[in-house]
């Protein structure tokens, strides 16, 4: 019988980034009153700023971006309509037989 060694699953870190900006002496005591506000570090705070502000600027992006891929199927559907198939069919004659009575 042969002995294996047995590892330890390696604890999963997050890598991490250094982000460095010169802000003006009335910005950071700005930011330093609202950290202490919100209970937070300076650090926690940026961070939390700066990830909200990201991802609402990437769904703005993406929100712009799909109106306007869906305004020209919406159009094209307009100018060159698909040809009814039979279950369109059969749900007009239905709504009309139900609209008559």
């Amino acid at each position: 019988m042969t002995a294996r060694a047995v590892v330890a699953p390696r604890s999963f870190k997050a890598q991490s980034a250094r982000l460095e900006a010169r802000i003006s002496q009335d910005l950071h005591m700005t930011v330093k009153r609202a950290a202490e506000i919100q209970g937070r570090t300076m650090t926690d705070f940026v961070v939390h700023a700066l990830q909200i502000a990201a991802s609402s600027a990437i769904a703005q992006s993406d929100q712009v971006r799909l109106s306007v891929v869906d305004q020209e199927t919406f159009a094209n559907a307009l100018i060159a309509p698909a040809k009814p198939n039979a279950a369109l069919k059969r749900a007009f004659a239905k709504a009309s037989k139900l609209l008559a009575a």
